[in-house]
């Protein structure tokens, strides 16, 4: 044996020894593994025939036994990188490996070595590469200043090419200590702290290296035009990187660009992620660059259009990458054409508009043509590029603006592509695969996303030809309407396939798996289908790699196949919305170490639940588990926890309230009772709502971060506890249904960063405080259903209800921070490996939605996420509120609900309602209003619900026009002065015509119902006093009819008394027999 590859095996055990038996040996390669044991390197010693050895990615620690390695006499190339080792011991360095005179390349990248291993290096005459990023090597600001040479002793290196010296913290100090190093043709030194200022003789000195060609200084911090000036210097530079140095493109003046035009050997320029703009002049600089062969300009901030006068000079141009930059309007065709060697050209994500130029046709070695996420349009046939069918490897044509039916067979005789990509947002482009008398494609693709494109929209089969690829790496199909059952066949025919896509489609019946194990297949997803059936008991087995797995909105059921604990690398795991039941696998979290994600929402689960130490989310809300535990005593690394609408009954676990990670903790609807514990310490959602909780809230919980608490639906008791107010983060409270009792208190005025109040269904008595109305961040605020007494306090308008310029939906919605799941699917062309073919996706965002209910339109609403964010409403109905009401009311312009009924209100109703232009409902009704309808209500277009029933209002109802021709009779009941349709109460008038009319012309113009209350009830009261004193003084005067008055009151009181003394005895005699 040769080689051996022990690559990426997760070995975790010892027993290397066992490998000095392979005495010809030449290769081997046990990287990405777990071994720890620090005597790997005694044993490998005898294996002398090694040429490679690659122990990259291990959990190695200590010092490095440089002296195990010296019997390695044919080494060639060593890597211990990303290991723990902390440097070598006095006189065991790497002056030991000196004796090595074939060792050519030397990796340590991202140990802990530090400096002092510099001088030992040294010594190994014969390297050509040396690798040492990640080391902190310039953490002791000193030590390059204060021993000068440090590295200037690597100049006895006389064969050393390639130097790597990226993310080692380093300032402008260490330019100058490589200026000796005159063999370099290769040198990184991104990732450090270098601004490009001069240090003595610093950049200057940068020109000595007379054979680099590749300088990499990007992730620096460069803002002085010195460095370029002595990198111009450099003739033989070849390859410059000075991407992400954000000064660049905010400070560099025009003439520090120019010096760049020097470099007349210059083939690669790399400019990305820099703040670039047109305005520095730094495009008609590099123009100058007749040698340019790469030019990288990504993420900057470059607009206007595309720069085709700078660009067309550049005659050698072949490989162009503009994305991510604010580029717009149409390609300029006669200068666009003019790059003819273009091999790859990259315009996506900016704003390029208009039909793509017939001239691209002319590009006949184009390989990678990337116009993703532009505003490109017109028939997407259009888009066919004919002239490159023999070059073109890459295509991707998503998010654009294109229109109509674009047929796959064009794509039938490029014979080299691997990447083809139309993902698409809109519903105007239809991707028809199957032509009328079938074809056979010459190509074997590695990557396809044909996501959201009305794919064989008409069929809804899965596209035939990828029956004859055998090379996929990546498929996403997702968002069509795919029939039939599931593609086992697409993972049987392709053994080294990665990802695969297909959520939302239609696929119906089980999930059949292939046959042979996939070891290479990492995502999955297939959710938001119709499968149904079991799921295959070896799916743990078949796919042992996955990372991402998702089934999620299926018909799937039965319990859950036990070969899914086997899965070690398993990160996210998505069963929601399914039929599965029985008890979940205890080593589901046992087994999969690396799991993160588990979701089981809406399903018939039962038992418990069990937590594992590595979850950070944890959905198991709307199942019937009856109780939570841990899988061991570890603590927990748990962000989100949703139990939800499960059958525990119990108290709240002692380990949640010390889980310092917990931010969302949603435990509603089940059976939950006992304290609440004083440790909890969220900082985002906190929902008890629906328990069994009683008594008053604990006065040591201390959540000031917390942004969502839901308590509602308990029997909480007492008053609204002190420490609530110390909540200074919360946006939403909601405690109602509970029996709280007492006043607002005063101190409420602390949550200024309150959105939502919700205080219904409890027994709050007294007046609502003033310092309500300082709480102007609200938009819902609730109060109905208690016994609050006065008045509406008029400085409710003080209150924005939603009034901003945008709806506040941040507040209620957003993601749990979880790292992303990248699966880098490298595409490389010309050098640039890091862009092309890159497929990124994410851990399953969680949606963190806050969800309340209010009532409107006469039902229980439950207003979510990013729709809360559009409500508002003021609810005080059903209390015991007095008075007018207020006409500043009207000026809460944003207000879309508003309920004053069942209280005790008089006067009329405020003009200024009509100024509620958003209103939606307007809840009046039991009241003791008084007065006309306001006739301009009917400008209330959005107006749906309408309520003054019994009320003493009088008039005329508003003209049934607009929203009020919506509204029925029985949104007026009650109010006996109202007339007019809907009504069956007509407004009648006197009429003027009729001869026997005495009035005036004025007095006939007046209605029956036009009098004023308060004339009426005066003139009354004033008939029944006068009436009265009048029967006074008549008895008074005349003594007969007094003596009359007084005798008939006699008999009567007679009468009642044997009346009633009849009736009891009658009633006595019946219960005694």
């Amino acid at each position: 044996m040769q080689s051996m590859v022990a690559y990426q095996m997760k070995i975790y055990f010892a027993g290397f020894e066992k490998l000095s038996t392979l005495r010809n040996l030449e290769i081997l390669n046990l990287g990405y593994n777990f071994f720890d044991d620090i005597s790997i390197l005694q044993s490998l010693g005898s294996i002398t025939s090694l040429k490679t050895l690659n122990l990259t990615w291990n959990n190695v620690e200590g010092y490095f036994p440089a002296q195990e390695l010296v019997t390695l006499r044919n080494l060639n190339t060593l890597d211990i990188s990303s290991n723990l080792y902390i440097g070598t011991l006095p006189n065991q360095g790497f002056e030991r490996l000196a004796v090595l005179r074939n060792l050519e390349t030397l990796i340590l990248d991202y140990n802990s070595f530090g400096y002092s291993i510099i001088p030992s290096l040294s010594n190994l005459t014969s390297l050509m590469t040396l690798s040492l990023s990640g080391n902190s090597l310039g953490v002791d600001e000193g030590v390059i200043n204060v021993e000068g040479g440090t590295f200037e002793r690597l100049a006895v290196l006389r064969n050393l090419k390639t130097l790597n010296l990226e993310f080692n913290e380093f300032d402008d100090s260490i330019i100058p200590s490589l200026s000796g190093l005159t063999s370099l043709a290769t040198l990184n030194l991104a990732r450090n702290r270098i601004q490009g200022v001069n240090y003595g003789e610093g950049w200057k000195m940068l020109s000595r290296l007379e054979n680099l060609e590749i300088l990499d200084l990007s992730h620096n911090s460069l803002n002085d035009t010195s460095c370029l000036q002595s990198i111009a210097a450099i003739k033989s530079l070849k390859n410059l990187n000075l991407a992400h140095n954000i000064e660049l493109g905010r400070s560099f003046p025009t003439k520090g660009w120019k010096m760049l035009s020097r470099l007349e050997n210059l083939e690669i320029l790399d400019l990305s992620d820099n703040d670039l703009n047109a305005s520095t002049g730094f495009l008609q600089s590099i123009a100058a660059i007749k040698s340019l062969k790469t030019l990288n300009l990504e993420y900057n901030e470059l607009t206007g259009s595309f720069p085709t006068k700078e660009l067309a000079n550049l005659s050698n141009l072949e490989v162009l990458i503009l994305r991510h930059n604010h580029f717009g309007g149409r390609l300029a065709i006669q200068e666009f054409c003019a790059l003819k060697k273009l091999e790859v050209l990259d315009l996506s994500y900016n704003y390029f508009e208009g039909i793509l130029p017939p001239c691209i046709n002319n590009m006949k070695s184009l390989v990678v043509l990337d116009i993703s996420a532009n505003q490109f349009n017109g028939n997407a046939s259009s888009s066919y590029v004919e002239a490159s069918r023999t070059s073109l490897e890459y295509i991707d044509f998503s998010y654009n603006q294109f229109v109509g039916v674009f047929s796959f067979t064009l794509f039938a005789n490029y014979s080299k592509l691997e990447v083809l990509r139309f993902n698409n947002q809109s519903n105007k482009v239809e991707i028809e695969t199957e032509g009328s008398m079938g074809w056979s494609p010459l190509f074997q693709l590695k990557i396809i996303e044909l996501s959201n494109c009305n794919l064989n929209r008409l069929t809804g089969s899965i596209p035939k030809f990828l029956l004859a690829q055998h090379e996929l790496d990546t498929v996403s199909l997702s968002h069509n309407k795919l029939k039939g059952s599931f593609p086992n066949w697409m993972v049987e025919n392709n053994t080294r396939l990665r990802l695969l896509n297909l959520r939302n489609n239609s696929f119906v019946g089980q999930l059949y798996l292939p046959t042979l194990i996939h070891t290479h297949m990492t995502w999955m997803d297939v959710s938001a289908n119709h499968l149904d059936g079991k799921l295959p008991e070896n799916i743990g087995k078949i796919f042992p790699n996955l990372l991402y797995l998702n089934l999620s909105n299926n018909n799937l059921e039965g319990n859950l196949p036990s070969s899914i604990s086997g899965m070690l690398y398993l990160e996210v795991l998505d069963f929601s919305s399914n039929n599965f039941s029985g008890g979940v696998p205890r080593g589901l979290n046992t087994g999969c170490l690396s799991l993160r994600i588990l979701n089981l929402a809406h399903n018939g689960f039962n038992g418990a639940i069990f937590v594992g130490t590595n979850q950070e989310i944890l959905q198991m809300n709307d199942n019937q588990f009856t109780s939570i535990t841990l899988v061991t005593n570890s603590t927990v690394s748990l962000s989100y926890l949703d139990i939800s609408n499960n059958r525990i009954s119990d108290t709240i676990p002692r380990w949640i309230g010390n889980s310092s990670a917990l931010k969302t903790l949603v435990m509603a609807n089940n059976g939950f009772y006992g304290r609440i514990p004083c440790e909890l310490n969220m900082t985002g959602t906190l929902d008890l709502s629906h328990n069994l909780f009683t008594g008053s809230l604990p006065s040591c919980l201390n959540l000031p971060k917390l942004e969502h608490l839901y308590l509602q639906g308990n029997k909480f008791t007492g008053s609204i506890p002190k420490v609530l107010f110390n909540f200074s983060s919360l946006l939403t409270l909601d405690i109602g249904d509970n029996n709280f009792t007492g006043s607002i208190s005063v101190e409420i005025k602390q949550l200024q960063r309150l959105k939502v109040l919700l205080l219904s269904g409890n027994h709050f008595t007294g007046i609502i405080p003033n310092q309500l109305c300082l709480l102007r961040m609200i938009s819902i605020m609730d109060l109905s259903k208690n016994a609050f007494s006065g008045t509406i306090p008029q400085c409710l308008h003080d209150i924005y209800f939603g009034k901003t310029t945008t709806p506040s939906v941040d507040y209620f919605s957003g993601k749990v921070d979880s790292s992303s799941l990248f699966i880098k699917l490298s595409y490389t062309y010309k050098g640039f490996s890091n862009t092309y073919g890159n497929f990124y996706q994410y851990l399953k965002d969680v949606d963190v939605e806050v969800e309340i209910e209010f009532v409107t339109k006469y039902r229980h609403n439950s207003y979510k996420g990013s729709i809360l964010g559009y409500m508002s409403g003021l609810d005080l109905s059903c209390n015991k509120l007095a008075g007018g009401i207020p006409p500043e009311l009207g000026q809460i312009s944003s207000l879309h609900a508003l309920n004053l009924s069942y209280n005790q209100l008089t006067g009329t109703i405020p003009e200024s309602f009509s100024k509620l232009t958003p209103l939606e409902s307007l809840d009046l009704s039991h009241n003791s209003l008084s007065g006309e309808i306001p006739s301009a209500l009917i400008d209330l277009t959005f107006l749906e619900v309408f309520n003054v029933a019994h009320n003493n209002l009088s008039g005329k109802v508003p003209d049934m026009k607009a929203q009020f021709g919506t509204f029925e009779k029985s949104s007026y009941e009650g109010n006996l002065f109202l007339c007019g349709p809907p009504l069956d109460k007509s407004c009648t008038k006197v009429n003027q015509s009729d001869p026997r009319s005495t009035q005036s012309s004025n007095a006939s113009d007046r209605k029956w119902y036009e009098v004023d209350p308060l004339v009426f009830h005066t003139s009354f009261s004033v008939s029944y006093i006068i009436f009265f004193f009048s029967i006074i003084s008549l008895l008074y005067i005349n003594h007969y009819w007094l003596q009359r008055c007084y005798n008939f009151m006699e008999d009567h009181i007679y009468s009642c008394y044997y009346f009633v003394f009849d009736t009891s005895k009658r009633l006595s005699n019946c219960i005694c027999n």
